[in-house]
């Protein structure tokens, strides 16, 4: 059904753009309250689906004896922050353009039929760091117990994260609709077209000089890396899943590698929190929509904060189609001031652009197993559960 999404998305713009006219007042404002009855679902769930992803990611990577995991985790936070803050340069260029919309009188916005809020029980920092603290002294002390535990709460949390993909279209709906009513969608589809073509020159250009890199520079090894890497850039792009592309992520970066064992242990550790394609997306998103809404930009002390958070989240994800953007929405909502429409918004541009997001963050993980493949170059790998 996630592959369909996009389409399913575009489907459901142009419905709402020919029907919102002759829709009554009263079905857009009940459609409306049930877009920001299901987001208070999800911020009020979100905190426990983060504890439970990031205590399986702390519980496995608890029980590697490898050397290599010393170097892995490091390895992967610098890599995530590093395309985070390149993002911000990016960002502020897609604030600089014509985003900025002429709002309608107050009257005249769309108003829910009813408001739902439920209590915040947890904060997502502290789901956060629970979720790894705990997860790595259980996984050390207790490695059977805590892996059958977690093994559970995956099953439970995967459930859960499939059943809110058959939703998201309802979650998106309420807000297109008030978005149409309040005028502002037709000015948001004339101007994204320049954000994803920003997302997209700058994220590939940013793995590029990851592959130049690895390869020393040398042109015919850049290319040839690039030609293995191909058929799982097709899968991601295809299946809009890093996880369904792994066996060919995997194969090519075998390819890429001197050595081939690394790269059966990196791809699989990285697949779901190595995410370059993200870590460039939904941060230049977040500026554009920011813009849209009239909202200042972070400053750079607010975004390394958001940064900081962010790049956490990164082990929380879960391994459906998604997932990259659902464990963002409190972050996004907490850090930078997101309220129920932006929520919508970004979720909507996330899964529009999903094919390519995928398709970098397979390209980016091959790229990070052969800078680690040259890093850690003459060292023995052992890895044992």
């Amino acid at each position: 059904m996630f592959r369909k999404m996009p389409f399913l998305l575009l489907a459901m713009i142009v419905f709402v753009a020919v029907a919102h006219s002759w829709l009554p007042l009263h079905w857009k404002s009940v459609l409306y309250a049930v877009s920001l009855s299901l987001k208070a679902f999800i911020v009020f769930t979100l905190p426990f689906l983060i504890f439970g992803l990031l205590f399986k990611t702390a519980v496995q990577l608890a029980r590697k004896s490898s050397k290599v995991i010393l170097f892995l985790v490091p390895a992967i936070i610098l890599s995530n922050f590093i395309s985070t803050l390149l993002s911000y340069s990016v960002g502020q260029l897609a604030y600089r353009f014509d985003l900025s919309m002429s709002f309608p009188p107050v009257a005249a916005a769309l108003l829910p039929a009813w408001e739902f809020a439920l209590p915040k029980l947890i904060g997502n920092d502290t789901a956060m760091f629970s979720g790894l603290i705990l997860g790595f002294i259980f996984g050390y002390w207790m490695p059977a117990s805590s892996e059958k535990f977690s093994l559970q709460l995956e099953k439970i949390i995967g459930l859960f994260l499939k059943a809110f993909l058959c939703v998201i279209p309802v979650f998106i709906l309420g807000f297109v609709i008030k978005m149409y009513h309040d005028q502002v969608m037709a000015h948001i589809l004339r101007n994204y077209s320049v954000v994803f073509s920003l997302v997209a020159c700058a994220v590939f250009s940013y793995i590029a000089f990851l592959y130049l890199v690895a390869n020393g520079f040398q042109k015919a090894a850049f290319v040839n890396s690039l030609k293995n890497m191909l058929p799982a850039a097709i899968a991601g792009f295809g299946s809009m899943s890093s996880a369904a592309a792994m066996p060919l992520t995997i194969l090519g970066t075998e390819k890429n590698s001197q050595n081939p064992a690394l790269a059966k242990a990196l791809i699989p550790a990285t697949v779901n929190i190595h995410l370059i394609g993200d870590c460039f997306a939904i941060p230049i998103f977040a500026f554009a929509v920011l813009k849209n809404f009239g909202i200042a930009e972070p400053t750079m002390i607010g975004y390394l904060i958001f940064a900081s958070y962010f790049v956490l989240a990164k082990f929380s994800v879960a391994a459906v189609p998604g997932g990259g953007i659902l464990v963002m929405l409190p972050i996004l909502e907490s850090a930078l001031g997101f309220d129920g429409e932006m929520l919508s918004l970004i979720t909507a541009l996330y899964i529009l652009f999903d094919p390519i997001i995928t398709c970098a963050n397979v390209l980016g993980n091959g790229g990070f197993a052969m800078v680690m493949d040259r890093f850690l170059e003459g060292k023995a790998l052992q890895t044992t559960d």
